[in-house]
């Protein structure tokens, strides 16, 4: 049985209480790229996902279950959500776009428009 003062094994308590790592599954097609992470009971008003300095950081807050229950066992654990994942130059932080449904949060990362070749005039004196 959980005691409520043990650490969950996946998660940290430097913040001020317990943060999980999400599990996130990364891929990609030819406009994008789709991260997809489990964050189970997070409702869309809890997620703070935010693009700074080459970083993608993703901080989701849980609400803690009130029960007057007495678990015989208890083995989900609660606590918020953290990860930061470094975004390369080719990704338009300008456009990246997100949504949560049923535990999961899909994140999209549209790849930039490639740096286009052009011809420079070159004027004689």
């Amino acid at each position: 049985m959980n005691d409520a003062n043990t650490t969950p094994k996946n998660s940290e308590s430097t913040r001020g209480g317990y943060f999980f790592t999400p599990r996130v599954d990364i891929f990609e097609n030819d406009h994008e790229l789709v991260l997809m992470a489990d964050v189970p009971g997070v409702r869309s008003e809890d997620v703070d996902l935010r693009y700074e300095r080459g970083e993608l950081i993703l901080h989701a807050k849980v609400k803690p279950v009130e029960s007057a229950r007495r678990y015989l066992l208890n083995e989900y654990e609660t606590g918020d959500y953290y990860r930061a994942f470094s975004i390369h130059e080719s990704i338009d932080h300008t456009r990246i776009a997100a949504e949560v449904k049923q535990g999961v949060l899909t994140v999209h990362l549209p790849k930039a428009e490639p740096a286009r070749p052009r011809q420079i005039a070159v004027k004689a004196e």
